[in-house]
């Protein structure tokens, strides 16, 4: 008797396991994350592209531009490699791991910073070629954006003319598109600007966004 329900257990042991065995092998493999096929908008520049002083990151011109370009029935992937307080220089020593991924569209916003130091214009407008040549080497059929600054007119006469060729001669040099001037609905109202002057409010990104868009649409056009 004892020998007849041992032999039972252990069929009944056998056909578990088996069971149990064939479930795991039967189960399906999980698969890898599908990677994000959608073409890729680079946000690159400073504290502006940053949002710097927002309490909320979707407040920035670029969140703003990314949720208009879905109303308008574009599916891109935005990002913002805004860095504040970033200089052409520094542009150029951290580009290679923010284009890592890939880059179809580059909205390029630098410069800012070097103006405001009294950096060489000769300086900036050799680092932003670099970085525009960088990314045409990672994706040659990139399309770039180069966002449009000025200098601060406490700077001298004769600074703020070489520091405002920069930006036309490049689009020129370059054959790449020309935004307006980032800032010109908002520099110099004190209602759209925190209170340092220089970064703009949440209803000044607005404003940003509203500046910046159609010259979005006419690059991804």
């Amino acid at each position: 008797m004892k020998n007849h329900f041992l032999n039972l257990t252990l069929l009944l042991l056998v056909t578990l396991f088996s069971t149990c065995k064939s479930e795991i092998e039967d189960k399906p493999k999980e698969t890898k994350t599908e990677t994000d096929s959608r073409k890729k908008i680079i946000f690159f520049g400073d504290s502006l592209t940053a949002g710097m002083g927002l309490l909320n990151p979707d407040e920035s011109f670029v969140s703003i531009i990314g949720q208009r370009l879905k109303q308008d029935g574009f599916d891109f992937k935005v990002v913002n490699a805004g860095l504040s307080g970033d200089t052409t220089s520094g542009g150029i020593v951290r580009l290679d791991w923010s284009i890592s991924k890939g880059v179809d569209y580059f909205i390029l916003e630098l410069g800012a910073n070097d103006g405001m130091r009294g950096i060489e214009t000769t300086l900036i407008e050799s680092n932003l070629k670099q970085i525009i040549s960088k990314v045409r080497k990672k994706n040659p059929s990139v399309k770039i954006l180069l966002v449009r600054m000025l200098a601060f007119p406490n700077m001298g006469q004769s600074y703020v003319k070489k520091f405002n060729s920069i930006y036309p001669n490049l689009s020129s040099e370059e054959n790449i598109l020309l935004s307006p001037f980032l800032l010109e609905k908002v520099a110099g109202v004190k209602e759209l600007n925190q209170k340092d002057g220089i970064h703009p409010t949440a209803e000044g990104h607005k404003l940003v966004a509203e500046t910046l868009y159609p010259s979005i649409k006419k690059l991804i056009k």
